[in-house]
C-alpha cells in the first residue's frame, strides 16, 4: 500500500485524510463532511485496501449517485491498490451488462456502483452482499436529490449486519440524518472546512442582465476574460445543448456533458476537456460534484442553480488545490429569490458587476437602487 501511495505522488495527508484514515483503521463508523477536492476518496480507500489485504469475497461496496463518480472511485482504488492483488469492479447503467457480469462471475473484492444497476445485478442473483465489511455511501445528499434513497435502503438491507459504514455528504438534511441513525452505529463525525462557504481562492460575482441577453452577455464575458478552461453550467439538458451550439458557432472549442449523452460520449467529453482539446465544457449539475476535473480557471453559471448548496459545488470546480479561480453567475430578474437564498446559505453578499460599454436592455435589476450595488471587481482580461 505504501508503494501505491508513493506511486500516486502523495507525501502529506490532507486534513480529512489525517483525521479519517485512523478512524477507518480503528473500525469506527464515520459521517464525513468536506468541500470537494479535499482528498475524501483516499481517506476511505487507502485504509480499506490496507484492511482487506488479500483477495477474498466481495467485502467493500461504494455507492455513488452518478456513473462518472463511480468510475472515478474505481480508478482511484485501482491506482492506490496497483501493487496488491485485490480485484475492483465498477457497476453502473447506460452500458451493457456483459463486462459487469464477467467481473462479478470471476470474483471481486471491491465494487463502486450506482444504486439502480447494482439492484439489477442483485435481483438476477449475480451479486450478493452477505460478506460486506465496508459500506461507503458517498455524496449521500446528492443521492437523495436524485431519488435514490429508497434504492439505497434496499441495498443496505441486503448488506451484512456486522460491517463498518461510512457516509459522506456535503449537507445533512433530515432524510439523511434519519438514514445515518438507521444505517450507522455510534459514528464519529469529521467536518473539514465550512460546508457552506466557497473556497477562499475563488473570486465570484453576479452579472445582472435582461433574460433575452443571456447569450450576448456570456459571449462578451468570454471575449473579455483571459481564461484557460471554462466550465459553463446550465440547469436543463436542452439549454446546455443550445449554449454549446451557440459557443461553437462563435468559434469556441466546446463540448457538452449531461445525462442524455451516452457513456462513451460523456467519457470523450471529459477526456477532451481535461486534455485541453476543448476550452469550454457546457454541463448540467451532473458535473458539479466530485468529478475529477482539475485546472478549471473559470466557472460560469448560465442558469442559476436550483438549490443554494449547488452554487457552492458548482463554483468549487475552480479554485482547487489552493489555485486561484473565477466564478461568474448570470442573473436575471426572475433569479432574485434564488440569489437571496444563496447569499443566506453562504452567509455573504455576492458582488454585482456591470460590464462597461455593454448594450444593456432595461431590466429592473439595473434601476437606480440596483445600480448602487453594482461595483467593479478585478478580472483577468485579454
Amino acid at each position: 500500500m505504501l508503494q501505491g501511495v508513493r506511486a500516486a505522488g502523495y507525501t502529506e495527508p490532507t486534513p480529512i485524510q489525517a483525521r479519517g484514515i485512523p478512524l477507518v483503521l480503528s473500525g469506527r463508523d464515520i459521517i464525513g463532511c468536506a468541500q470537494t477536492g479535499t482528498g475524501k476518496t483516499a481517506a476511505f480507500a487507502l485504509p480499506i485496501l490496507t484492511k482487506l489485504a488479500q483477495p477474498g469475497n466481495l467485502r467493500a461496496l461504494v455507492l455513488e449517485p452518478t456513473r462518472e463518480l463511480a468510475a472515478q472511485v474505481e480508478t482511484a482504488f485501482r491506482d492506490y491498490g496497483r501493487f496488491t492483488k485485490l480485484r475492483i469492479a465498477v457497476i453502473y447503467g447506460g452500458v451493457g451488462y456483459a463486462q459487469q457480469e464477467k467481473a462479478l462471475r470471476e470474483g471481486v473484492d471491491i465494487i463502486a456502483a450506482t444504486p439502480g444497476r447494482l439492484l439489477d445485478h442483485m435481483q438476477q442473483g449475480r451479486c450478493k452482499l452477505d460478506h460486506i465489511e465496508f459500506l461507503i455511501l458517498d455524496e449521500a445528499d446528492r443521492m437523495l436529490d436524485m431519488g435514490f434513497l429508497p434504492d439505497v435502503k434496499r441495498i443496505i438491507d441486503r448488506c451484512a449486519k456486522k460491517r463498518q459504514t461510512m457516509l459522506f455528504s456535503a449537507t445533512v438534511p433530515p432524510e439523511i440524518a434519519t438514514l445515518t441513525q438507521w444505517a450507522l452505529t455510534n459514528p464519529e463525525t469529521i467536518e473539514v472546512g465550512r460546508r457552506r462557504s466557497p473556497a477562499e481562492t475563488i473570486r465570484h460575482a453576479l452579472y445582472p442582465v435582461a433574460d433575452d441577453q443571456r447569450d450576448e452577455l456570456l459571449l462578451e464575458l468570454l471575449k473579455r476574460t483571459e481564461f484557460e478552461s471554462v466550465l459553463v453550467f446550465c440547469r436543463m439538458k436542452d439549454r446546455a445543448d443550445h449554449v454549446a451550439a451557440m459557443l461553437h458557432r462563435a468559434g469556441h472549442s466546446t463540448t457538452v456533458l449531461h445525462s442524455n449523452r451516452t457513456q462513451s460520449e460523456r467519457e470523450q467529453a471529459l477526456r477532451g476537456f481535461r486534455d485541453g482539446r476543448f476550452e469550454v465544457m457546457v454541463a448540467t449539475d451532473i458535473a458539479a460534484r466530485g468529478l475529477d476535473i482539475e485546472d478549471v480557471s473559470h466557472v460560469i453559471n448560465y442558469d442559476m442553480p436550483q438549490h443554494a448548496e449547488d452554487y457552492v459545488h458548482r463554483i468549487g470546480r475552480t479554485g482547487r488545490a489552493l489555485a486561484m479561480g473565477d466564478a461568474f453567475t448570470i442573473m436575471t430578474a426572475e433569479d432574485r429569490k434564488q440569489v437571496h437564498a444563496i447569499e443566506f446559505f453562504i452567509g455573504a453578499s455576492v458582488p454585482r458587476v456591470k460590464l462597461d460599454n455593454f448594450p444593456y436592455k432595461y431590466t429592473t435589476l439595473l434601476d437606480h437602487e440596483a445600480e448602487k450595488r453594482l461595483r467593479t471587481m478585478g478580472r483577468r482580461r485579454r
